[in-house]
């Protein structure tokens, strides 16, 4: 019986470990889809939040959003009221672009990046994928305090510390290589 005990207090341990790494990972993926690479996405506009009839709406929310190669994404409104207050939340975002309307149709042109506008978000990439490695850091250290409170307790033996502490790195680890492809995919994005 105890040994159920010891193996469900490990898995336990390990189970926090791989939900918090995984909204570490989701999170770090949310903000890169909003950092604009050299191809249009609508990602980049779809959760720019807008103040519609006393409701704080998405874009996504109000209007359907399509690219148009090379570099155009369109996002046609559904309330033709609403059409304005959304091409100005666009204007205002950071994505820095213009619009135009054609009736229901917001049109977004989005100019091909300088070089040193690539560099900038190359910098900005690089600094979230680095936010996110602190925070499966983070994640990890927790696991190995709480394997470590575990075992001095008298829950698990130290056979048990030692090897959840192993596991715990391989997820650590096998998690930075996912950061790590993410970031070069962005990267590539970006410089393209």
């Amino acid at each position: 019986m105890v040994k159920f005990t010891q193996i469900d207090n490990m898995d336990n341990i390990l189970k926090k470990l791989e939900i918090g790494v995984k909204e570490s990972v989701d999170h770090f993926k949310s903000q890169l889809s909003t950092i604009r690479g050299n191809r249009p996405s609508p990602k980049l506009v779809e959760d720019i939040t807008i103040e519609y009839y006393g409701q704080k709406l998405t874009v996504k929310q109000v209007g359907a959003i399509s690219v148009a190669p090379p570099r155009e994404i369109q996002i046609s409104i559904w309330d033709k009221n609403a059409v304005n207050i959304v091409a100005k939340a666009i204007e205002s975002s950071n994505l820095n672009v213009s619009s135009s309307v054609d009736g229901n149709v917001i049109h977004i042109n989005l100019p091909p990046l300088s070089q040193e506008r690539r560099e900038e978000l190359v910098k900005i990439v690089k600094k979230e994928s680095e936010l996110a490695r602190i925070g499966i850091r983070s994640h990890r250290d927790e696991a190995i305090k709480e394997s470590k409170n575990e075992f001095e307790a008298g829950k698990i033996t130290e056979d048990d510390k030692f090897k959840s502490k192993d596991k715990i790195q391989e997820i650590t680890d096998r998690v930075n290589e996912e950061i790590e492809k993410i970031l070069e995919q962005k990267i590539r994005e970006i410089e393209e």
